[in-house]
């Protein structure tokens, strides 16, 4: 099925396309949550409970074109890591604040794209759990530290320095060519 008959399947209700979805997407989602625990039993579960979510709330998806289905899930998804996350209160779990340098030196590009994505995924999965998750937001979902602070119930200097402590930079999504 393409991904609009897909969501209006999933929609009424129909498990062949619910099972169609799942075959279809479960490996992209179980990766967004991998990203976010760096744990696969606990990002399975977090994946189990974003499918239910997903299925359970497809009265609240609006078709937008094609790939809307599948960044509404990863929304989803996302959504179903940081409740987690804060449920386990991860982000007071994190080194505290030290002072930060008035500058930070970004490493040389063509240094950074010589590794292989799969080694820079597998640095983002063993970052401490408070630097991944506002690496994540900030990298992979676009939101400002403002929105990071927000999200997690931190202050926004603590998500910049979650990030610089990431020792990322600015230029890893483009040097990660994540869309």
């Amino acid at each position: 099925m393409e991904e609009f008959e897909l969501s209006e399947q999933c929609r009424l209700g129909n498990n062949r396309a619910r099972k169609e979805l799942y075959e279809q997407y479960a490996g992209r989602m179980l990766g967004i949550c991998l990203r976010y625990t760096g744990d696969r039993d606990t990002a399975q579960d977090l994946l189990h409970d974003g499918f239910i979510k997903i299925f359970d709330s497809f009265d609240k998806f609006t078709w937008r074109g094609e790939g809307s289905l599948r960044a509404w899930m990863e929304r989803v998804m996302v959504n179903i890591a940081l409740q987690y996350l804060r449920k386990n209160d991860v982000m007071n779990q994190s080194t505290p604040l030290e002072e930060l340098p008035e500058e930070y030196e970004e490493p040389d590009t063509s240094d950074v794209e010589a590794i292989p994505q799969k080694v820079l995924m597998q640095f983002i999965e063993e970052l401490p759990v408070g630097y991944r998750t506002v690496f994540n937001l900030y990298t992979f979902e676009d939101k400002s530290h403002k929105e990071i602070a927000q999200a997690l119930g931190i202050n926004e200097k603590s998500s910049a320095s979650q990030l610089f402590r990431a020792n990322m930079g600015h230029r890893t999504k483009r040097i990660l060519r994540i869309e």
